[in-house]
């Protein structure tokens, strides 16, 4: 691993890798030869394919091993939200039932929540969208009495974005399958970052994403286990297993294959007393103890990310402590339309109320934060905070 990143040589101390990831410079190696040497397709017969071709192979072979799956139980996707999509509007089209159902729960990814209120418009499809607790938790108990002999699919994201809150997902998955129906887990932001076994988990479809662990944007994967029966969202070659047609993007499916590769070596960073866990606390513990009784945590205080660390300060706004903080880059949360601020879903959702929700900022951190960049972003959210 190069000790700093080239993108990020100069600039605002980077606490925002939960928003996306700089591209590892050993995913950029990776990739070049295939955005000009290696350049045939990988359906061609003859020589100029083989290369692609082997290529896209070991890729896919590197996304599965991250995540204990088959190879052929892979499909590659141009984005996270993409694969989503195909796994909730596959399963609910392939499903024999007059009126599907679908259960999800309220802090879903948009892809997730969209999806699902594009089914029910567009299908008829029957959604419940199951509470969360204060922690940002469904509960298992919820997603039992949900159930019904009309309900395909079951869709938890394995890690909020915002909290790093990790939902029960072995449990989920096991209650959801004793009833017949598929589950489905948005991994984005869990993958590379904890270990993830879909054998051991019991999940029927999972997605990964490229851009959340230092690949490019454009390009993901969903796991797809051996017999479940999907529509495909894009028809035409067959590529894919059929689930979607395409040349395949050969250089961006590398850099996913390459990036499984590294994440999964570098899992122990973030294990508790690893790398990444200790840096994240040491950033709250020297927020915490320079404002006593200021700081709160939302979400978990265990079950969580390793490297996400979402908290209010009493009598500030997340947006406006960032704008007083140029040296710092990382995320609020709220939303900003046109000028005004909104409390985000996802914390009012967990029953915060508007002035801790606004008051939010989420701090993720990555492979090239260091003790230097949590010592800066710490200053400068206190100088900030005292000057606001």
């Amino acid at each position: 691993m190069t000790p700093t990143h080239p993108g990020l040589r100069g600039g605002p101390v980077y606490l925002d890798y939960n928003a996306t990831t700089p591209v590892d410079p050993r995913v950029v190696d990776a990739m070049s030869p295939h955005l000009g040497h290696h350049f045939g397709n990988p359906s061609s017969s003859h020589s100029y394919g083989t290369q692609p071709r082997h290529a896209v192979d070991q890729a896919r072979a590197q996304v599965a091993a991250l995540i204990g799956a088959a190879t052929d139980e892979i499909v590659f996707t141009g984005s996270g939200s993409e694969a989503d999509n195909l796994a909730l509007r596959g399963a609910v089209l392939s499903a024999k039932a007059d009126r599907p159902h679908v259960i999800t729960q309220v802090t879903e990814h948009p892809a997730i929540l969209q999806t699902c209120r594009s089914l029910e418009r567009l299908h008829g499809t029957e959604v419940t969208y199951l509470p969360v607790d204060g922690d940002g938790l469904v509960d298992p108990a919820a997603v039992a009495a949900a159930l019904t002999e009309r309900t395909v699919l079951v869709s938890v994201m394995a890690a909020n974005n915002e909290t790093g809150a990790l939902q029960p997902i072995v449990e989920l998955a096991r209650i959801t399958r004793t009833h017949g129906a598929l589950f489905h887990c948005d991994a984005a932001q869990a993958a590379g970052k904890i270990p993830l076994e879909v054998r051991e988990s019991g999940v029927d479809l999972l997605t990964v994403v490229g851009h959340k662990m230092y690949a490019p944007k454009g390009v993901a994967a969903l796991y797809v286990r051996q017999g479940v029966a999907l529509e495909p969202l894009v028809y035409g070659g067959g590529q894919e297993g059929g689930l979607r047609a395409g040349t395949e993007n050969v250089a961006l499916v590398v850099a996913l294959g390459t990036a499984a590769e590294l994440a999964a070596g570098e899992l122990a960073d973030g294990t508790p007393g690893g790398r990444i866990t200790t840096l994240r606390d040491c950033l709250h513990r020297r927020l915490a103890d320079a404002l006593p009784g200021r700081v709160h945590l939302n979400g978990p205080e265990t079950g969580r990310l390793p490297n996400t660390l979402n908290v209010s300060l009493d009598g500030t706004l997340g947006h406006e402590l960032l704008a007083a903080a140029p040296g710092l880059a990382a995320s609020t949360g709220s939303a900003c339309h046109s000028g005004t601020h909104t409390p985000s879903p996802v914390l009012t959702a967990m029953g915060l109320d508007a002035d801790r929700a606004l008051g939010a900022l989420r701090l993720s951190l990555g492979r090239w934060s260091t003790p230097e960049d949590i010592e800066t972003a710490a200053t400068a959210l206190l100088k900030a905070a005292a000057a606001l």
